[in-house]
């Protein structure tokens, strides 16, 4: 059956009526006092890391500045871009969980700042992202599924410039800030919360036009440099990461080793991902912070299926998946469990065994 993303068609239906809405999902047996330890927040972590990336922004950003005008001023742009476009978007992720800091005004600061430089709404995001780890996946439930089925190849090429998503980032802001709400956002976001959406919209919204404006006023794109742009250009670190979340892996199923993947990364793209590449341990235990997720990942490793060793190989794992989904729309990887882990619980929505490599 043609899979139906919208959240009010037939797939919505059918994740209902066969009970993967708000399902109970598999977890891995970890002793209680084991997992209240790694559960303990901690200042320290997120602070360190905080000061670190907004030492690299200040210092990156005042060398492009300084070389305005000249070539040398593309690398620390490079830099500066990624830091915004990029490791912001890790940054939203964690502090949006409230787990980064114990202190959570803290986690709000960061949070706020993190989304404005993504071009997302902070009130609408937060919604999103909670139905994002209720329905992992299910289609016709998560609003951020990123590869639906068929897969949009030459969108996430485009992406890695930031230019699709980027652009539809910034319609959806202002069509927030028109006061209008689409069916879907309705139907995560509490009504309590619509105008909260939308005065959050508009406070984005005039902080572009200013920008719009100074560069106009100077008749120079420096402004732009600053704010705005550098979401586009420096996407390419949250597009390479990201894809390998759930890329090429099952839709419809209630178990996170079956549609989420974990990687070993670089310590430079751990610190832009906040350790996010280890995946299926973040949506197994959302409430584990971002510091303790490699403790989590030894502690439960023998439950999950071996973590691809690079990101080059989890590419070449992917892609060749996502190519045979352009005409088979219903075959995924089922990656290989260890002797030591429980069996997989696969769902009845799921195809038989031999769509599944």
């Amino acid at each position: 059956m043609k899979r139906d993303y919208s959240l009010d068609g037939e797939s919505t239906r059918l994740a209902i009526e066969r009970g993967l809405a708000s399902a109970d999902w598999y977890h891995t047996d970890v002793p209680r006092a084991k997992m209240k330890e790694l559960m303990q927040r901690s200042d320290g972590p997120a602070i360190r890391d905080t000061l670190l990336w907004l030492f690299l922004l200040a210092a990156s950003l005042a060398g492009g500045v300084y070389f305005w005008g000249s070539w040398w001023c593309v690398p620390f742009f490079f830099v500066y871009g990624t830091l915004y476009g990029s490791a912001s978007d890790a940054r939203w992720h964690e502090m949006g969980h409230g787990t980064a800091f114990k202190t959570q005004w803290m986690n709000e600061v960061i949070y706020q700042i993190a989304s404005f430089m993504i071009m997302r709404n902070p009130v609408t995001w937060r919604w999103s992202h909670a139905r994002h780890h209720t329905d992992t996946i299910i289609v016709g439930r998560d609003v951020e599924i990123a590869l639906m089925r068929p897969p949009a190849l030459i969108k996430w090429v485009l992406n890695f410039f930031g230019i699709v998503d980027g652009y539809l980032s910034l319609k959806i802001l202002a069509r927030n800030a028109l006061g209008i709400l689409s069916a879907d956002e309705k139907d995560y976001i509490p009504e309590t919360e619509w105008p909260k959406v939308v005065f959050a919209a508009r406070i984005h919204m005039a902080i572009y036009a200013a920008t719009i404006a100074a560069a106009l006023y100077f008749g120079s794109w420096l402004p732009l440099m600053i704010i705005g742009l550098p979401r586009f250009y420096g996407a390419w670190h949250t597009v390479l990461v990201g894809l390998l979340q759930h890329g090429g892996l099952a839709d419809n199923v209630l178990d996170h080793r079956l549609n989420c993947r974990t990687v070993y990364m670089n310590p430079a793209s751990r610190f832009l991902y906040m350790n996010m590449n280890y995946h299926v341990e973040h949506h197994m235990f959302p409430m584990v912070p971002f510091h303790a997720l490699p403790k989590l990942h030894e502690l439960i490793k023998h439950d999950l299926p071996a973590p691809n060793r690079s990101m080059w190989e989890a590419y070449r794992e992917m892609v060749p998946v996502l190519l045979r989904q352009l005409k088979y729309e219903d075959y995924f990887l089922k990656r290989e469990l260890p002797p030591t882990a429980k069996p997989y619980r696969d769902s009845p929505v799921n195809v038989s065994p031999a769509a599944a490599e």
